[in-house]
């Protein structure tokens, strides 16, 4: 499984045609297909690219993130 560095993660922020990973809890999740995470943006709120582990906390949800591909950890 891939290790990304935050700098590498943050490559991937769903934006011109480029996936949307986000880190949760040290694993890196694919949410290119969410419906939930167009261009990279969640909500006005969360952005793909970055490491959501804290922002978590004041999300309104379970971890639903777990539901999509894991696709690499964080370094």
């Amino acid at each position: 499984m891939k290790s990304f560095t935050r700098d590498e993660l943050a490559a991937f922020n769903g934006k011109d045609g480029k996936p949307a990973y986000v880190a949760y809890e040290g694993a890196v999740y694919d949410l290119s297909e969410s419906a939930m995470w167009v261009d990279g943006d969640h909500e006005a709120m969360h952005f793909a690219g970055m490491d959501l582990t804290a922002e978590h906390e004041d999300a309104p949800h379970d971890a639903y993130v777990t539901d999509f591909p894991q696709i690499g950890v964080l370094a």
